[in-house]
């Protein structure tokens, strides 16, 4: 390998699209937009992660709601190449062999940017090691620590095999990557000054049982040899655990939250450091809608390279606009159409929430009063939800199964559907065919969500708390609408206020203010160009990459 890179991008996983399933929620999905726009804009840079060969599950959910998984057995050859680079880590004291994959993303301009893919199933391993790879975020403490090594010190491993020793930034994503900058100091001969000077590091967690943790005692058992034997790291001080963010920050010379309202939650939660923001991306290309593509390619020729472009929406005609749209709304209600036969209506106003069924996302909030819902949604609403429940996450199941419930009592007043198996591919279909976007976390849980920066740029307005990136970006009632007092968060008074925009905003505009409606298309449009990954990854370049 003749090409020296500068700065290597670690996370536990990359989303690049539905066809190679190695990851399983928002983070990963941003990952691979990241990857995107740096490949696009032409960063020196490499990606590492793991090869999840049982990677995102399969999800069915029944009649009654409940989510079962399988896990469809990823084959990585036909998209891979596999490397003449295989090496051994000592874990559980005894050596355990890891072979690297490597993928290309090429950007819009034609230059490269490698994925190289790390993977513990190898023939000379024994079952239980070959397992270490096998699935994303499974097993128990004992197994998380173990991709974690496999991650940090297998990727900085990696890069040493491959002649990558000229890296002034190791990105690191998330604690799961945070291994690595130990590896570095045993390169470094111990030089804590020297490994700072080289890593930076992006949370996205605002939720402290959110971060990893591992009991110091185990993790020196299962990584003997690989830990040093002190770490001064105020987890460790106080309560003899292996804190991977705090032990990320510690060795960062940089680090970042994903929004500005996140960037103050994360320096709260760890006030011994300096965290500033950079607000998360989307890939603008990759998720937009296929009629818009054909169309801004039509009006708005180098949108693709240049997201700004978009900022002249309004050359677009009004009627082409909402042609286009109607066309991407009509494929979305067919499929849907075809998998749970509740004939859903071209003409009716379409909600979409689309993401990770976790508790503090409030997927309910808009059931809580039934009677309420159906007075002002009847033969004007319809709601398309979908989302997948970690496989050990009983609450999340629970709220899956409530939707379900709840879109039967719904039955002949407001059509609800729910579509299973969510991935990248059916995430893009929602973003871009539905009228509004539906999003109302507990402020400040929502680290940025980038699903509605998608469904933005399609033209598709949010309804949203303000949390994350909506906090930055809402014009109530010019480009989307509000929900709830975003000091004082509370179930009732927020399905309240939801109900009574809908009823006296969102509802009279769609359906008797077309000309205001498409204006508040083409304004969400115009915010999401302050939301894409390209701004996202010239951020990253300026603050923490460039002349490290």
């Amino acid at each position: 390998m003749n090409k020296k890179y500068d700065i290597a991008y670690f996370s536990a996983e990359i989303g690049i699209s539905s066809s190679l399933p190695t990851y399983s929620g928002g983070l990963g999905v941003l990952a691979g937009d990241h990857i995107k726009a740096s490949g696009d804009i032409g960063l020196n840079m490499c990606a590492i992660t793991l090869l999840y060969r049982e990677g995102y599950f399969k999800q069915r959910i029944d009649e009654d709601g409940i989510q079962t998984e399988t896990y469809p057995r990823f084959d990585p050859h036909p998209l891979l190449k596999k490397l003449d680079v295989k090496f051994t880590l000592r874990l559980r004291e005894r050596n355990v062999w890891v072979q690297a994959y490597q993928f290309d993303y090429v950007g819009h301009g034609g230059h490269t940017i490698p994925l190289y893919f790390l993977d513990t199933d190898v023939e000379e391993n024994f079952d239980d090691d070959r397992n270490i790879t096998l699935r994303l975020y499974s097993g128990d403490k004992d197994h998380r620590i173990l991709q974690e090594a496999i991650l940090g010190f297998g990727g900085t491993k990696l890069l040493e095999e491959l002649g990558q020793n000229e890296i002034k930034t190791y990105h690191m994503n998330e604690g799961h990557c945070s291994f690595l900058a130990l590896n570095l100091m045993e390169k470094f001969d111990g030089n804590v000054e020297k490994v700072k000077s080289l890593c930076h590091f992006t949370t996205h967690t605002p939720v402290p049982a959110g971060h990893d943790h591992f009991a110091e005692s185990r993790a020196k058992k299962l990584l003997r040899g690989l830990l040093p034997e002190n770490l001064e790291l105020p987890s460790l001080v106080q309560n003899g655990r292996l804190h991977m963010t705090e032990l990320g920050l510690y060795f960062s010379r940089s680090a970042n939250g994903v929004s500005q309202l996140h960037g103050q939650v994360a320096q709260d939660q760890f006030s011994w450091t300096n965290i500033g923001y950079i607000t998360n991306g989307v890939h603008h290309s990759y998720w937009m809608g296929s009629p818009f593509k054909r169309l801004y390619d039509q009006y708005l020729p180098n949108w693709r390279t240049n997201p700004e472009a978009l900022l002249e929406i309004d050359k677009i005609p009004d009627d082409i606009l909402l042609e286009a749209h109607q066309i991407r709304k009509n494929y979305l209600l067919g499929y849907a159409n075809s998998q749970v036969s509740k004939a859903l209506d071209g003409n009716t106003l379409t909600i979409g929430f689309a993401r990770r069924s976790a508790t503090y996302k409030r997927a309910q909030l808009i059931f809580h009063d039934l009677e309420r819902l159906q007075s002002l949604g009847e033969g004007k609403l319809q709601i398309v939800f979908s989302g997948k429940a970690h496989p050990n996450d009983a609450a999340g199941k629970e709220l899956i199964r409530q939707i379900v419930e709840n879109s039967k009592s719904m039955i002949g007043k407001v059509k609800i559907i729910f579509l299973e198996n969510y991935n990248m591919w059916l995430g893009r279909m929602i973003t871009s065919g539905v009228d509004i976007w539906l999003n109302t976390p507990l402020r400040p849980n929502e680290a940025s969500g980038t699903s509605g920066m998608k469904a933005t740029l399609n033209g598709v307005p949010n309804l949203s708390v303000l949390d994350g990136w909506w906090a930055e970006g809402c014009r109530d009632g010019v480009n989307g609408w509000s929900v709830g007092d975003p000091e004082h968060p509370d179930d009732e008074k927020d399905a309240n206020h939801l109900y009574s925009v809908l009823e006296n905003q969102v509802i009279p505009t769609y359906y008797n203010e077309r000309v205001k409606w498409v204006s508040i298309m083409k304004e969400a449009i115009k915010t999401g160009v302050d939301f894409t990954a390209h701004r996202m990854i010239e951020e990253y370049n300026q603050k923490y990459y460039q002349g490290k």
